[in-house]
């Protein structure tokens, strides 16, 4: 073979390598430059739309008890940490004063029924007369009509007037009962308002719970527990604490899910425990600092676990809509406006759809047109993505681990 072929045929090899390196440079540049995207699968899931929110237990009723009366402690048997049923004892007072008035007021409606007596006899006496004054007019008068000129119209006159005297003093000594029994009525009003206030010196418990703090001791000066006087001393503290409450501050986004008697789960971190709670009672109004609304929770607490001042989180359920069609949240752009879509992966094209969502979780929204159930979804960052394009597709790592919450 000469030179001229050998060298002929070289360069026809090195022309047919260089022309195939080239050709899979292109294959592989094109192969790069379809980019790989993460999807999620739209499917039915259980969504319910949940509010948490921090609050601190505080007692269902919290009291300071004082006294109606002033006077010395002479009893007092609680202390702190102490339960009380309504009605037990908390302290007994030493009022001298009160027994005096008791005294006062005894005698005053023994006297009032000793008046009473006297009037009665006085109207009776009263009556008597004016029967005796009235026959002897009646009897005068009679004679004188059937007689003209017998009897002297003097003595008629004078036996007339004694009749209507007799009458007045009848009407007199009735009035002067009737005054007599009202003073009496008067002396029993008395007497029991001492009653009254003596049994304000026996000091009991308004309602059933705990003895959180005692202020005065055996001996102790307590004063009257009157709005004027803000010095005056407390007994005790009482607190209700078989039922606590927690105040919620809900934000005005959710004030029209709030209802009475809507169930909430208390979680109690310090404990690791979840307690159930309920929606007892809200403001029905807004605090135009903070746009939230007073909502209270009223969680029992017959064990006393519970202790006021404990933290708890609780768990407001809003709505909830199961095996409804949704996608993860990073799925739709433009959540919270007026356009919302999402793209759909089909036999390795993007397709732009516009959808309608409902109900948002932290984690999955629904959807309710724009998708049916199986279509893949570009979840994450859609920046350079756009519609037509090309792509692969491959399963995010929640999907991978079947996450569907």
């Amino acid at each position: 073979m000469s030179s001229s072929i050998r060298t002929a045929m070289l360069i026809a090899v090195s022309a047919g390598a260089s022309c195939l390196m080239t050709a899979c440079r292109q294959t592989a540049t094109v192969a790069a430059e379809v980019p790989t995207v993460p999807t999620a699968t739209a499917g039915a899931a259980n969504l319910a739309d949940e509010l948490v929110l921090t609050a601190e237990f505080i007692p269902y009723q919290d009291v300071d008890v004082m006294a109606k009366v002033a006077g010395y402690v002479k009893r007092i048997p609680v202390d702190i940490g102490d339960h009380v049923k309504t009605g037990d004892l908390l302290a007994t007072l030493e009022v001298p004063e009160l027994q005096n008035d008791m005294a006062r007021a005894t005698a005053g409606v023994a006297a009032a029924q000793a008046n009473i007596i006297t009037a009665r006899a006085a109207v009776t006496r009263a009556q008597a007369s004016e029967n005796i004054a009235h026959l002897s007019f009646q009897r005068i008068q009679d004679v004188s009509v059937k007689q003209p000129g017998l009897v002297p119209k003097q003595e008629v006159d004078v036996a007339e007037s004694h009749d209507l005297e007799a009458a007045a003093q009848v009407a007199s000594a009735q009035s002067a009962l009737q005054s007599a029994q009202e003073m009496r009525t008067q002396a029993d009003s008395e007497r029991l308002r001492t009653v009254t206030m003596l049994q304000y010196a026996t000091i009991r418990a308004p309602f059933t719970g705990v003895i959180t703090k005692r202020y005065a001791n055996t001996g102790s000066m307590i004063q009257a527990g009157i709005a004027s006087q803000t010095q005056a001393m407390p007994v005790v503290r009482l607190a209700e604490n078989s039922l606590l409450r927690l105040i919620l501050p809900v934000p005005v986004s959710a004030v029209a899910d709030v209802h009475n008697g809507s169930t909430v789960e208390v979680n109690v971190t310090t404990l690791n425990k979840t307690f159930p709670g309920k929606i007892t009672r809200f403001a029905d109004s807004l605090q135009t600092s903070t746009r939230t609304m007073d909502t209270e929770v009223d969680v029992p607490n017959r064990d006393g676990t519970l202790v006021p001042g404990m933290y708890a989180e609780a768990h407001l359920h809003l709505a909830s809509h199961p095996n409804t069609l949704s996608v993860p949240v990073d799925a739709v752009e433009g959540l919270g406006t007026t356009v919302q879509h999402v793209y759909v992966a089909k036999g390795g094209v993007l397709h732009l759809v516009e959808v309608t969502v409902g109900l948002q979780t932290p984690s999955r929204v629904e959807i309710l047109s724009g998708l049916q159930s199986g279509d893949q979804v570009v979840v994450g960052r859609h920046s350079g993505l756009a519609d037509g394009e090309q792509v692969k597709t491959q399963p995010a790592a929640y999907e991978a681990n079947g996450s569907h919450s």
